[in-house]
């Protein structure tokens, strides 16, 4: 039997008209195609508007001191911290997350996924594509992470770009958007017009396992203009305002004909530029937009205008966002600005007393405003990292600072909304943390979970760019437990 396989086929040439009825575009996608079956857009009006915010705790944070505490096992388990009761009867969560603690009723916590990539990027990729690396510490994804098949698919099942909707963008926003490149993830052989939009400049260092750069902002910072968007494949080239849009594209257009080129452009799926310019996307961007007692709640911290940003895009229109849960943490604390909490890089708790606080604070006030805007119905959070941390503590490092190393074989997965039943714990690890021993579920469990919510069929396959078909995910059933009827 000849696999499933999601169509391609190139439009032809677009004019000037067109480029600015698209607003803002994903040009590769453009040259899938314009005219989706009736059948492929009926499907996804069942899962039209469902979007997912990815807040991703890059390195790994430790399931043992956030939300898998185990106060009865040795002190080199159980760590520093203690639990705390939530408003649903049998859910605990760490006692430096008191406002999540009030909101156990509209999140769930599965705390028996598991993998066997202990690698971070090997593990990023294992987790967001659901495929096992031939690398192991890959920059760039070998296969194309979730929110690349999720772009893919929608430029198939909505409307065409001349009835007022573009592949790669829904009402001139872009549907798939990300602070920076994941280290391990990426589009892969999909190829870059499936990466996300970047609001700000990609930074490499963010895909070369390097863990104390600089947090990235998802939000716009270079100029403190307000409304300032830049342009997001391989950040080459910035857009301001609707004229500069203009003129790219007539500049660009005129360098191709002059040169001869512009058949090959149309040829190779117009990969040369991206553009994004719209006054929605622009406002969906600006932070100044919001009410003061809102953006207060969130909190003046990266990770609070990182949420709220977070929100405004899927309220836009963005379909799926992802964002690095980074921290700049002190010296006298830590060197990296992830969670890769070895004792050489942080000193666990201490880092953990900065940042829980911080993430309690943000992520209950997203959580808030999604359900006060009815958007929990439709809009999935989620914040996990690539694996787990080791149960037993280790200090290796000359200060002797506690810290735990790389664990895949058991992990927890913080959960909100996407109208699925919230108010309960998926799974168990045993005594020690060190492995599940109520159902085990593989970190693919997630993706045919949000895969199937936006109606992505798994039996299709995809093509490499040797033609060979691959399917969207090897293997992965959905978590019936999270499922509503």
């Amino acid at each position: 039997m000849v696999p499933r396989q999601i169509p391609a086929r190139c439009s032809g040439p677009l004019d000037r008209r067109t480029w600015l009825k698209v607003g803002g575009l994903s040009l590769g996608a453009l040259c899938a195609g314009i005219s989706p079956s009736l059948a492929q857009t009926l499907a996804a009006r069942a899962d039209a508007d469902f979007s997912v915010i990815l807040f991703w705790a890059n390195g790994g944070p430790s399931h043992l001191d956030t939300f898998d505490l185990k106060p009865g096992a040795p002190a080199e388990i159980r760590g520093e911290f203690r639990p705390i009761r939530t408003n649903v009867l049998g859910i605990d969560i760490c006692e430096h997350m008191p406002k999540l603690s009030r909101l156990a009723d509209k999140f769930t916590i599965v705390r028996s996924l598991h993998h066997e990539r202990g690698e971070h990027s090997g593990g990023t990729h294992r987790f967001l594509t659901g495929h096992s690396s031939l690398q192991a510490n890959l920059p760039n994804s070998e296969n194309p992470e979730v929110g690349a098949i999720v772009a893919k698919h929608l430029e198939h099942s909505l409307p065409s770009p001349l009835g007022g909707e573009g592949p790669g963008v829904r009402g001139g926003v872009p549907r798939f958007v990300g602070d920076t490149q994941f280290y391990g993830a990426g589009p892969a052989y999909l190829g870059r017009a499936y990466a996300p939009f970047m609001v700000n400049p990609n930074n490499p260092i963010s895909a070369s396992g390097n863990n104390i750069y600089d947090p990235i902002p998802i939000f716009p910072t270079d100029d403190g203009r307000a409304g300032a968007v830049q342009l997001a494949s391989d950040s080459t080239l910035r857009l301001h305002y609707r004229a500069n849009l203009l003129d790219h594209v007539d500049s660009f257009r005129r360098q191709a004909e002059r040169s001869g080129s512009m058949e090959t452009w149309d040829r190779h799926h117009r990969r040369a530029v991206e553009i994004l310019s719209s006054s929605r996307t622009r406002d969906a961007f600006d932070l100044a937009k919001e009410p003061t007692l809102i953006r207060q709640r969130y909190g003046d911290t990266l990770w609070g205008k990182s949420l709220l940003t977070c929100r405004r895009l899927v309220e836009a229109g963005s379909r799926f966002v992802q964002c690095q849960a980074t921290y700049r943490l002190p010296q006298s604390v830590g060197r990296t600005s992830n969670w890769d909490d070895h004792s050489v890089n942080a000193h666990i708790f201490d880092a953990y007393r900065l940042k829980l606080p911080v993430l309690d604070h943000a992520m209950s006030a997203l959580i808030e405003d999604l359900y006060a805007r009815g958007l929990d119905r439709r809009v999935l959070f989620i914040f996990c990292g690539e694996f787990g941390r080791t149960p037993r503590l280790n200090n290796p490092d000359p200060s002797g600072r506690p810290g735990r190393d790389h664990w895949p074989r058991a992990m927890s997965v913080f959960l909100a909304g996407g109208g699925l039943r919230m108010g309960q714990v998926i799974g168990a690890t045993n005594p020690r943390g060190e492995y599940p021993t109520q159902r085990p579920l593989d970190s693919n469990s997630l993706l045919a979970t949000i895969y199937r919510r936006f109606g992505i069929d798994l039996s299709e396959h995809l093509h490499d760019q040797t033609g060979r078909p691959i399917p969207i995910l090897p293997r992965g059933e959905v978590i019936r437990e999270l499922v509503v009827g």
